[in-house]
């Protein structure tokens, strides 16, 4: 069954990562997967090749090894540790398919986002633990991280410097949340209308002549039923821009994160979207909110024209 998050598209070159099973107390597997186009979130399994295990390159640095050999001697019994730089993604699947997860969600999504985005590393190695279910997440959650999960996806704990997913939801939420941390290494001042809207943009995505590619998703419906119900109840996007955290997150959370990525799906959709992201990053300090960049790179001059044009774009738009 495809989960609510939908289907990532993998694609996948052959990398060598460290990886340690908490049971057998092996090393790591060279794993190679041809590129496809989509799959769905579910489980995929790669049979290791029997050759030296050894970290990725050029990531085999002392720390990150000891880092990631400290995981397998602490994590509980059935789980394997993967380790994909900057990240140790940490699963109670089966060996095969966590080693497939770091490789075809976390790896392909990390170096398509550095290659887009983010030139830095997280300044800590983030650890990504994926519970193979619901049972175990809430479980395991409290159990590890004394927390009590508020979202049945997963989220992303600055505290623990930790990825914590349901991983039976779909890949999309792992990608949304990798973005998350490669935005506050790259990014700290960006708002919360930004970076939930980017991060959103990837929780349907694939690979574009390769590059990452958001595409339509299940916040699409929402969306549409506002804009034809009663367009009033839409925020301008200069309102939009000027949301506070709290006021993004607690005041109507639903339609702000729709309106945020489908703003950067149209952006990305008009090849607009990278250029944005580097001169809003390049001039955050005369300009927090991004509201003038976004201006001066749509290169309108009657924003509430332009919101009509996109508004009736996004009706026209299709998922699945």
């Amino acid at each position: 069954m495809r989960s609510l998050l939908g289907m990532i598209a993998l694609g996948v070159a052959a990398t060598t990562l460290l990886v340690l099973d908490r049971n057998a107390r092996t090393g790591s597997a060279d794993l190679g997967a041809a590129p496809r186009k989509t799959v769905d979130a579910g489980p995929r399994t790669v049979a290791p090749k029997p050759e030296a295990r050894k970290s990725t390159e050029p990531h085999g640095n002392p720390a990150f090894v000891q880092h990631v050999e400290h995981l397998t001697a602490t994590v509980p019994e059935g789980f394997t540790v993967v380790g994909q730089h900057p990240f140790a993604v940490i699963g109670d699947e089966s060996p095969e398919v966590v080693q497939q997860r770091a490789t075809s969600t976390v790896k392909w999504a990390t170096d398509r986002l550095k290659q887009l985005y983010f030139p830095n590393d997280p300044d800590r190695v983030i650890n990504v633990w994926l519970f193979k279910d619901k049972a175990s997440y809430e479980r395991n959650t409290r159990a590890l991280f004394d927390d009590t999960p508020t979202t049945p996806f997963g989220y992303f704990s600055h505290k623990d410097a930790a990825l914590i997913m349901n991983i039976a939801t779909g890949g999309g939420t792992l990608v949304h949340e990798m973005v998350h941390a490669f935005m506050a290494a790259n990014f700290p001042e960006c708002p919360a209308w930004f970076n939930e809207g980017l991060a959103s943009l990837y929780e349907q995505c694939g690979d574009n002549g390769g590059r990452i590619w958001g595409y339509t998703n299940w916040r699409l419906a929402g969306l549409q039923k506002t804009i034809a119900a009663n367009r009033t109840k839409l925020a301008s996007f200069e309102k939009l821009c000027h949301t506070t955290s709290r006021q993004f997150y607690d005041a109507d959370p639903g339609t702000y994160y729709a309106q945020a990525r489908y703003l950067c799906y149209y952006l990305q959709q008009h090849e607009l979207l990278d250029s944005f992201y580097q001169r809003f990053r390049r001039d955050v300090r005369n300009d927090p909110s991004g509201y003038k960049t976004l201006v001066a790179v749509l290169g309108v001059d009657d924003m509430d024209e332009f919101q009509t044009r996109w508004e009736n774009w996004v009706l026209g738009l299709r998922f699945p």
